[in-house]
């Protein structure tokens, strides 16, 4: 199957083989308590309790682990599946290097959370430079950043900090694993929120870490026993579901973004435009040789947060929401939400809709 096209593998990842009279995907396993051996306890079967143990989540996991190439394991969040690979990885002492212009929950965590444990927080942003990797124990890298687009190179920036005895978790959630594998290029940890694009249908939380380090992936699993971060088997069974149409969604929001980011681009109160497939995006070049499709995000700026008000509201076709990889376009002005950026920026992440009608309306949008 790893030979297999995209659409192919979306389809089949995680199901099991096919047994007369069964669905393709069985049906959610709702449990807390199993029936256990009454003499063996649960060493006799798979599963004794419903937060280490689920099969609705093991299919998941299996499904993702087979597009990502690692092992994989689900947490509630993409933000639950972050702070695990964090506080999995650092004690007090240890210093990491985290994107300065990537998610902001993360740096905020960290602020709060990690410096006060005695982690040595630093940033960087993602383009670089990038300071030396000494000391370092965990370089996190965003690649395309969020919500700024920015794009560095995984292996170079994995080699090197390798060099200098640090691991690399990558955060895939804007790229998906369709996009890019930060495995094959040199990450030891994959992290993101399966809560956008990957599922796609704007209905559940969900976040994973992938690895290929059976070590790191035990230290990880027994984390998520201890702390409890799980999802519900109904998500997991939904997010599962959800996989199929992937490559199909994935290619009808980077046909969008491929017709809006010109038009953006070339509209007089339109300013900063990014979207790495431009040929004149500074991250272009990056993107265009690492990644295998880029994602449906754009970001521009219409100078104020009075005109984007104005755009949101003229438009029919846009909601105004936050998170982004979704079936139905929409967009945020970020710095609501606390990210470093102007007060008319705008995250803009296209849907399925059909191209000619989105572009209409977006022109339309403007025009206010």
């Amino acid at each position: 199957m790893s030979t297999a096209g995209d659409g192919t593998r979306v389809v089949h990842a995680g199901l099991p083989e096919p047994v007369p009279g069964e669905p393709f995907l069985p049906g959610p396993v709702f449990a807390a308590p199993y029936h256990l051996d009454p003499v063996a306890g649960p060493g006799a079967a798979v599963d004794g309790y419903g937060r280490p143990d689920n099969r609705t989540r093991r299919a998941l996991e299996t499904a993702i682990g087979e597009l990502e190439g690692g092992g994989t394991l689900a947490f509630a969040s993409g933000q639950a599946a972050i702070t695990a690979a964090l506080l999995t990885v650092l004690r007090p002492g240890d210093a990491v290097l985290l994107p300065s212009d990537g998610y902001f929950a993360v740096r905020a965590f960290a602020a709060a959370t990690l410096s006060e444990l005695g982690v040595d927080v630093r940033t960087a942003p993602t383009a670089g430079p990038y300071p030396s990797f000494e000391g370092i124990r965990l370089v996190l890298l965003e690649t395309p950043a969020n919500p700024g687009l920015d794009v560095c190179d995984i292996r170079s920036v994995s080699a090197a900090a390798h060099a200098a005895g640090a691991l690399v978790a990558v955060d895939n959630t804007a790229a998906t694993p369709l996009g890019q594998r930060p495995l094959d290029l040199g990450a030891d940890l994959v992290v993101a929120s399966g809560t956008k694009a990957l599922t796609g249908h704007s209905d559940l939380l969900l976040g994973y870490v992938a690895a290929r380090d059976e070590a790191l992936l035990s230290r990880l699993s027994t984390w998520r026993a201890q702390t409890g971060g799980v999802p519900g088997a109904f998500d997991c069974w939904l997010a599962h579901r959800s996989l199929g149409t992937l490559d199909l969604r994935l290619a009808r929001q980077t046909a969008n973004a491929a017709a809006l980011a010109p038009l953006l681009a070339a509209h007089p109160a339109v300013t900063g435009v990014r979207w790495p497939g431009l040929p004149g995006d500074p991250a272009h070049a990056i993107a265009s040789t690492q990644m295998r499709r880029i994602p449906g995000l754009i970001g521009f700026d219409l100078g104020s947060e009075e005109r984007v008000g104005a755009f949101l509201t003229t438009s029919r076709l846009i909601f105004a929401a936050t998170s982004f990889g979704g079936l139905h376009t929409s967009a945020d002005r970020r710095a609501q939400w606390g990210d470093d950026t102007t007060a008319g920026f705008v995250r803009l992440s296209c849907g399925v809709e059909d191209t000619a009608d989105l572009v209409a309306d977006v022109k339309a949008a403007l025009k206010s």
